[in-house]
């Protein structure tokens, strides 16, 4: 495949790819790890009787090869990169993968780049040489490609017709529970975290709010579902705190009510690991599969609770400055509040009044309204100074240079669309010579090449003149349009929430109440 000389056996430093993806545990294997030594004794024995150099393995088990993104294969590309290893063989194509673009992408582009020799051994490819097995590549990967999504269809198939049967196919068992050792398919109670759950659901049911369960939940040093998935070998992220998501997640899952609930995702694809929620109507649901950690009339007099929003005053006319002002510690709004009994406003950081006893934030609580008269002070003084500042003879000046530059720049904008255009017909002309056989397949790759470079270039400086005047033309528009907004501001002796808000951006304020103001007029934050 590559034109390449051949070099002594010892100068290839081998690396060994080693796959097995959980379908191939329906094979004839004896074990999944069977099938790891078999792969490595075969590998082996050829690299002996070759004469390589070995250098490592890169194992991936349990991983499919319909895309790329495994452990064993990123290190093994790592250590392409780094020079360790200048040969990398595979049991055969199937093996380093299944997706056809992707294995075409690294056998016929990747490894040829990087001067590395790719080995198939059952397939008998070797791209450092000229035989049939390099010739047959394309039809192999198809074929392969084709297996795996016909593998995927049966696989889906086998599997629903478990989740009908109320059969467990999931990963790990929902909190609370685990997986019986003598049916994998059948899920029993988990001693160590099913009266975690159990006291959830009999807290909800007695009136205790989300918020306070989470509270409880950590007094106790409960561990969470992910930290105690992560005690269980489990990859994913750990959230050592109880939230009131997590706790609302448990109060809705139906399956502790002995309930079979599967198909709520799927993937996308047989190539992408990537899944999307199903409406319910697509849900598996089959009744009383296992023991359940909550009566149904519990669970459903619970949803009800859990469903309930808060009583907001959403009718009440909003502050001045609501949602305009946010917390600089975590990024949460800064809440204002109407305090009923005390007759006045106050702020206070969202995330942290929400639970302040698990200290997520830190409190911001201040009077709103003297608040609001300082910022009006300070916003209306920043304008002031601006105005102040403003040249209207300069400012007018500007704009008519920005104008004329603008007329001058659109005869190079002219001539560079003219390029492009003809770049466009020219490389459509070669490749109607080479269909036609006018011209040879190198000089259609050396013309279009040297068209497709001049095209490029520009069209990049095409863009770079159009974001030019399109910075300049907003850039003059911006001035007059603000120039209008901060003199109605000064004049007002209390503007409108439409008008604060169509020059301030956003105010941040500290647990300190240091204050930031960030106006979207870009020359007011310069002052």
């Amino acid at each position: 495949m590559y034109n390449t000389v051949l070099q002594h056996p010892s100068y290839y430093r081998v690396g060994l790819y080693i796959r097995l993806s959980e379908s191939d545990s329906d094979k004839s294997y004896e074990s999944e790890s069977e099938s790891i030594i078999n792969q490595r004794n075969l590998l082996m024995s050829f690299v002996k009787q070759n004469e390589f150099t070995f250098v490592d393995e890169y194992i991936d088990d349990g991983f499919t090869g319909t895309n790329f993104d495994r452990p064993g294969f990123k290190r093994l590309i790592d250590d392409i990169e780094k020079g360790r290893i200048n040969c990398v063989i595979t049991k055969d194509l199937s093996r380093l993968g299944r997706n056809y673009v992707t294995c075409g992408y690294y056998v016929d582009e990747y490894f040829l780049l990087k001067k590395v020799r790719y080995i198939a051994v059952l397939d008998q490819v070797d791209t450092f040489l000229n035989n049939v097995g390099n010739e047959m590549i394309p039809f192999k990967s198809v074929f392969n490609d084709m297996t795996s999504r016909d593998n995927s269809k049966k696989i889906r198939s086998i599997l629903r017709n478990k989740k009908e049967i109320g059969k467990f196919i999931g990963s790990e068992p929902s909190f609370g529970y685990m997986r019986d050792s003598e049916d994998k398919g059948h899920l029993l109670p988990n001693p160590e975290t099913a009266f975690i759950v159990k006291k959830i659901f009999e807290m909800a049911n007695d009136g205790t709010s989300v918020s306070d369960i989470a509270s409880y939940l950590n007094d106790c040093k409960y561990p969470t579902p992910s930290l105690y998935k992560k005690k269980e070998g489990s990859k994913q992220k750990v959230n050592p705190i109880w939230t009131i998501s997590s706790v609302k997640k448990i109060l809705k899952n139906q399956m502790y009510t002995g309930d079979m609930v599967q198909n709520v995702q799927t993937k996308l694809s047989y190539k992408s690991p990537k899944k999307v929620t199903l409406n319910k109507e697509a849900w598996i649901i089959v009744p009383n599969t296992h023991e359940p950690l909550v009566s149904r009339e519990v669970f459903f007099k619970v949803q009800n609770n859990v469903k309930r929003k808060p009583k907001t005053q959403s009718n009440r006319e909003k502050r001045l400055f609501e949602n305009l002002i946010y917390c600089k510690e975590c990024g949460n709004t800064l809440t204002v509040t109407y305090r009923k009994n005390q007759d006045y406003w106050t702020v206070n950081c969202n995330r942290y009044s929400r639970d302040p006893r698990r200290h997520l934030c830190y409190s911001h609580f201040m009077p709103y309204d003297k608040l609001e008269e300082a910022l009006l002070d300070t916003i209306k003084n920043t304008c002031k100074k601006y105005l102040d500042k403003l040249d209207i003879k300069s400012l007018a000046k500007l704009v008519n240079d920005k104008n004329s530059k603008k007329e001058s720049n659109m005869e190079e904008i002219n001539y560079l669309n003219k390029k492009i255009k003809e770049c466009n017909s020219k490389i459509d002309m070669l490749y109607d010579d080479k269909f036609k056989g006018n011209i040879s397949e190198d000089t259609y790759k050396r013309l279009t090449r040297e068209t497709e470079i001049l095209l490029n270039q520009s069209k990049a400086r095409l863009e770079e003149l159009q974001s030019i005047d399109k910075k300049k033309i907003d850039s003059a528009k911006e001035i007059k349009k603000y120039e209008e907004k901060i003199k109605e501001l000064i004049n007002l002796n209390k503007p409108s929430r439409e008008l604060l808000q169509s020059i301030i951006d956003k105010i941040i304020i500290d647990k300190d109440r240091n204050i930031e103001i960030f106006y979207k007029f870009s020359l007011l934050n310069n002052i």
